[in-house]
């Protein structure tokens, strides 16, 4: 995996660097597993050529969110359908298959995988599909962890899926960035967390520094490990700057700094 630029814990990631090999009609580059010691959770980048479908068999198995970076088609959750673009996002839970088909153009797709631990509670009615950009559920404010100082103008973070829309194990937040604003340094104590920029430019907090990146980038941080994002244009030609990720399994702190339930709907 030469994408990977490997630090002593966190591991950034370059998606003008991955490695993409074929899987079916589809191309699949891995980004998050065990072996950049990832223990919760995998992610995949998968390119699935114009008419072509991403359904892996195994996906029954585990839970699963797809986010589409670019192009454009439909998603299926067993017999729910869906129209799909950039900024688009379907869950699957355990005991679901899903699928991705693209349209005239190719589709570029993030996938999340976990597997449930047996006996965790599951959503009686969970939500298939999302946008990025579905401000139902907020966290504003957030002051980080106290490990790094807050930063002043503080970016809101959109909950899409989470335990409030019956995600049992993977959640999916999007932080919005405008300019000068930041999602302030945390850590999650029992969580891996993977997440990755959409749109614009900024940076990236892992461990003890900022790293800028661009779309299609991340960052991998295992439990414990700081990160955070932040937007640190300014001027008239500054724009907004979008991340979308999330701790696998979910960590009940941000719905708490949120004001919201954790329990599994």
């Amino acid at each position: 995996m030469s994408n990977l630029i490997r630090r002593a814990t966190g591991v950034v990631l370059r998606g003008a660097e991955l490695e993409y090999r074929p899987h079916g009609e589809c191309w699949v580059s891995p980004m998050v597993g065990p072996e950049i010691g990832a223990q919760f959770v995998t992610v995949d980048a998968v390119k699935i050529p114009p008419g072509g479908r991403w359904a892996p068999p195994e996906a029954a198995g585990e839970e699963n969110v797809a986010v589409v970076l670019a192009g454009s088609g439909a998603g299926t959750v067993d017999s729910e359908s869906s129209p799909m673009g950039a900024a688009s996002a379907l869950y699957s839970p355990t005991g679901s298959a899903y699928s991705v088909s693209a349209g005239d153009t190719e589709m570029t797709v993030y996938v999340w995988g976990s597997v449930l631990p047996e006996g965790s509670p599951r959503g009686s009615r969970p939500a298939r599909f999302r946008s990025l950009w579905n401000a139902e559920t907020r966290l504003a404010g957030f002051p980080g962890t106290g490990q790094v100082a807050s930063a002043s103008r503080t970016a809101t973070m959109n909950f899409l899926f989470w335990p409030g829309t019956g995600s049992a194990r993977l959640c999916l937040h999007c932080g919005i960035m405008m300019p000068e604003e930041t999602f302030n340094v945390h850590l999650h104590p029992a969580s891996d967390e993977a997440y990755f920029v959409f749109e614009g430019t900024g940076q990236f907090y892992l461990e003890d520094r900022w790293i800028d990146l661009g779309p299609g980038d991340g960052v991998f941080a295992p439990p414990n490990v700081l990160h955070g994002a932040r937007n640190p244009q300014s001027g008239e030609e500054a724009r907004r700057f979008v991340a979308f990720g999330g701790p696998t399994p979910f960590d009940p702190a941000l719905y708490d700094f949120a004001g919201v339930s954790a329990e599994v709907r």
